[in-house]
C-alpha cells in the first residue's frame, strides 16, 4: 500500500477532531506512544496507516480479530445478509439468530443451551448478572480483584480496579471482591446470600493472569455447596484464543452462565452473548421481554457469528493458537531470562500472552518501541506494567518470529535508555 497524497493532512485532521470532539486524552496518549499516523484500512494480520506503512497487529482489538482483519469468508457472509435483511423486525422470528443460538449450544461446555444475543461483552455481563439475581432471588455477587467485566454500571460493579470505579460511586450494592486464584478467600466470601460468583478463567486486563491449576474446579465446588451460580466471563479468553475453544475447557469446568463476545463477530460485526443452563431460562417463561436489546442479535451480526464459528472449525484455530502461542511465549521467555532486571514474568495460554515488566515506564517505552518497528501492542487496563499480545490466530510462524525479533530489539533500545 502506498501513502495517499493527503495522508499527513488526514492524520493531523483526525488528531484535531479527537481533541475537539471525541477524546482529547486519548489523542494525547496515542501521540505520546509514538503513533503519528492514523489507521485507514486493514487486512489479515495487518493494519495500514495514513503514512503508507503497515503494522503487524498483536493487540487485536483486544481479542476481536481472532480470524484476522476483514476475513473474506466472513465479510462475504455479512455482505450477503446485508442484501437480504440487515436488521430484524422484532416481530417475526429471525432464522439467523435461531441458527446461531443452536450453534452456540453445540460449541459451549456441558448443558449450556439458551443464549441471549447482544452487542458487547459488557452487555453480556449485565444480562448474566440480571439472570443470576432473578433466578436465585439472592442479592449478592462475588468477583475478583483485578477482574474486568466491562464499564457499564453492573459490569463495573463486578470489575476489580478502583481507578475505573471511584468516579462513579456508589455503584450497585452487593458486590464483594476477593483475590483472584485464592480458593480459600473465595470460599469465605460465598454465602447463602450469594447469587453468583463471576470470574474470568484467565484475567485479561489484569495482565493475563493465569490462576493456579484447579482453581476453577474449586470455584465450581464452592458455588455448588452454597447454591450459588458460577458465571465465567469468556469475552476475551474464549473462541480458541487460549488453544481450546473456551479457557474453562482446560479444566473441564461447566459454568451455569457463560459470557462471550469480541471474536464472536468475526472481527466484522459487534456481537456478544450470554448462554445459560435451561433451568435459568425460566426467568423468560413468564415474560419473554424481561430482558431485551434493540440491535442485539441482528441478522448481520448473527451471520458474522455463524461465519466465525465455521472459520474456527475449518481452520482448526484451537490447534493453531496453541502452536503459535507456544512459539511466541517461548521466545519471550528466552528474552526474559536474559533480561531479569527488565522483565518479571511471561504469562498466558495459547495466543493470550502477557509480558510483565519491572516498571510501567518500561512497558510504555516498549509499546512505543514496538510501534517504531511497526508492531501493535498495548498494556492491560488493570496493569500498566504488562503488555498484552493477542494477535490474530491466523498469524504465521514467520510473523511470530518477526514479533519476537522486534520485541528483542525494542527491549535492547529501552534498556540502553534506562542505562543513560
Amino acid at each position: 500500500m502506498t501513502a495517499t497524497p493527503d495522508g499527513n493532512a488526514l492524520a493531523k485532521l483526525t488528531f484535531e477532531r479527537y481533541e475537539r470532539y471525541l477524546n482529547p486524552g486519548m489523542a494525547q496518549l496515542i501521540a505520546f506512544m509514538g503513533f503519528e499516523s492514523v489507521e485507514v484500512s486493514s487486512e489479515g494480520c495487518y493494519v495500514y496507516a495514513s503514512d503508507g506503512g503497515r503494522f503487524l497487529d498483536c493487540f487485536g482489538g483486544p481479542g476481536v480479530f481472532s480470524m484476522g482483519h476483514r476475513p473474506p469468508e466472513i465479510v462475504a457472509r455479512v455482505r450477503a445478509q446485508l442484501e437480504e435483511m440487515p436488521l430484524s423486525s422484532h416481530i417475526i422470528l429471525d432464522p439467523v439468530a435461531a441458527e446461531l443460538a443452536e450453534r452456540l449450544a453445540q460449541v459451549t461446555p456441558g448443558d449450556l443451551r439458551y443464549s441471549f444475543l447482544c452487542n458487547s461483552g459488557a452487555e453480556a455481563v449485565e444480562g448474566a448478572l440480571k439472570a443470576a439475581r432473578a433466578f436465585t432471588g439472592r442479592p449478592g455477587f462475588v468477583s475478583t480483584i483485578g477482574g474486568f467485566h466491562g464499564k457499564t454500571f453492573g459490569a463495573l460493579s463486578a470489575s476489580g480496579r478502583e481507578v475505573y470505579r471511584t468516579a462513579f460511586q456508589p455503584l450497585l450494592p452487593g458486590f464483594t471482591h476477593v483475590a483472584f486464584g485464592d480458593a480459600e478467600a473465595l470460599e469465605g466470601a460465598v454465602s447463602e446470600q450469594t447469587a453468583a460468583v463471576i470470574l474470568e478463567p484467565i484475567q485479561g486486563e489484569a495482565g493475563i493472569v493465569v490462576p493456579p491449576e484447579g482453581y476453577l474446579t474449586r470455584a465450581r465446588e464452592i458455588c455448588d455447596a452454597a447454591g450459588a451460580l458460577l458465571i465465567l466471563d469468556e469475552v476475551q479468553s474464549g473462541l480458541a484464543r487460549t488453544g481450546r475453544m473456551w479457557a474453562c475447557d482446560h479444566e473441564g469446568v461447566v459454568p451455569d452462565i457463560m459470557t462471550m463476545g469480541k471474536a464472536l463477530g468475526g472481527g466484522v460485526m459487534p456481537l456478544a452473548a450470554f448462554i445459560a443452563r435451561p433451568e435459568i431460562w425460566s426467568i423468560f417463561a413468564e415474560n419473554p421481554y424481561i430482558h431485551s436489546s434493540t440491535f442485539g442479535g441482528n441478522p448481520m451480526a448473527c451471520a458474522a457469528g455463524l461465519a466465525a464459528l465455521d472459520f474456527i472449525e475449518q481452520h482448526d484455530l484451537c490447534t493453531v493458537a496453541a502452536e503459535r502461542g507456544a512459539q511466541m511465549k517461548a521466545g519471550f521467555e528466552r528474552i526474559a531470562a536474559a533480561n531479569p532486571g527488565m522483565i518479571e514474568a511471561v504469562r498466558g495460554a495459547g495466543l493470550l500472552i502477557g509480558v510483565q515488566f519491572s516498571h510501567e515506564d518500561i512497558a510504555g517505552l516498549m509499546i512505543a518501541g514496538l510501534a517504531g518497528r511497526r508492531i501493535l501492542a498495548a498494556y492491560g487496563l488493570n496493569n500498566a506494567a504488562t503488555i498484552r499480545f493477542e494477535p490474530p490466530l491466523i498469524i504465521s510462524e514467520e510473523q511470530v518470529d518477526e514479533v519476537i525479533e522486534g520485541f528483542e530489539e525494542a527491549l535492547s533500545k529501552t534498556a540502553a535508555m534506562f542505562e543513560e
